[in-house]
């Protein structure tokens, strides 16, 4: 059975709440893991922190991040690409103290950085070669680096799973890997579970994210096809859920949700899992059936 967790954003976008009582829930009801954002580095103390309430409740922990348009790796200034790259070892510091052995996200290019036109193999260059002294530098913190292709508005460089998996080959190395989020190829993928299927050699880490942001299972995705996806490649990785709502507001901004979509985080939380988990009793049954 894959773990199964719990994407923060819905509380918190800097962890610098007190967030001991949300993982106290998340383990209550039933998760194995949450998924943290470290988006500013901070202090090695706050990492620490977060890591022993973590730790303390019984839940593993892995972590997501992006690069804003000061950290991006496709820049022109390479003083910039070097600030990504600082950056982005800072972040894996950070996985290390928390104890979060996969970091998960678009952090390959500037988020929502456009230039108003395709991306240049000058731009892809710069983006590999940067990631691969990163992907270098993660290994020896025992961090696996999971690349996430986004919609076409919120990036230009990997948009999807074919751009993903020639990206994850070129950089070469084996603390890079793939990502996929389910919002994403929702726009982008003829078919979810083909795409899913294109990534499996490199897949090391699942987002399940329904088309609006909501509650996984209560808008149009078709999760059956991702589930049996899932089980023809024999993935075994964490699956975590990910959602966004009115709150934090700033990241509400970023995502551009301006309405309610679930009743409270929590609730989103259990219906979710209780979501995936009756998906993959159908798996199970259907194995089942097969004997």
């Amino acid at each position: 059975m894959n773990k199964v967790g719990m994407n923060m954003f819905v509380w918190t976008m800097s962890m610098d709440e007190d967030l001991a009582g949300t993982f106290a829930f998340l383990k209550g009801s039933g998760f194995d893991f949450v998924e943290i954002p470290i988006n500013t580095p901070g202090t090695i103390e706050k990492w620490t922190r977060i890591g022993q309430q973590i730790n303390e409740v019984g839940l593993a922990v892995q972590a997501c991040t992006l690069c804003g348009p000061e950290h991006s790796l496709i820049s022109p200034d390479a003083s910039v690409r070097q600030a990504g790259i600082d950056h982005l070892k800072q972040v894996v510091d950070c996985c290390a103290v928390v104890g979060a052995k996969i970091l998960m996200g678009p952090f390959y290019a500037g988020f929502k950085v456009f230039t108003g036109k395709p991306a240049t193999a000058e731009e892809w260059n710069w983006s590999v070669t940067s990631m691969r002294e990163v992907a270098e530098y993660a290994q020896t913190k025992d961090v696996v680096l999971a690349a996430e292709y986004l919609n076409r508005f919120e990036t230009y460089l990997l948009t999807c799973a074919d751009d993903l998996v020639r990206y994850v080959e070129a950089v070469d190395h084996p603390n890079c890997r793939a990502a996929f989020d389910t919002f994403h190829a929702n726009m982008e993928e003829k078919s979810i579970g083909d795409a899913l299927r294109i990534c499996a050699p490199y897949l090391v880490h699942v987002q399940l994210s329904e088309n609006d942001r909501s509650t996984p299972g209560k808008g149009h995705i078709n999760f059956d096809d991702v589930f049996s996806a899932l089980k023809d490649v024999d993935y075994e990785g964490p699956i975590a859920i990910e959602a966004f709502g009115p709150n934090p507001p700033e990241l509400a901004a970023a995502t551009h949700i301006f309405r309610p979509m679930f009743d409270s985080a929590e609730q989103l939380a259990v219906d979710g899992l209780k979501f995936i988990k009756s998906e993959q009793a159908k798996g199970r049954k259907s194995e089942l059936l097969q004997l």
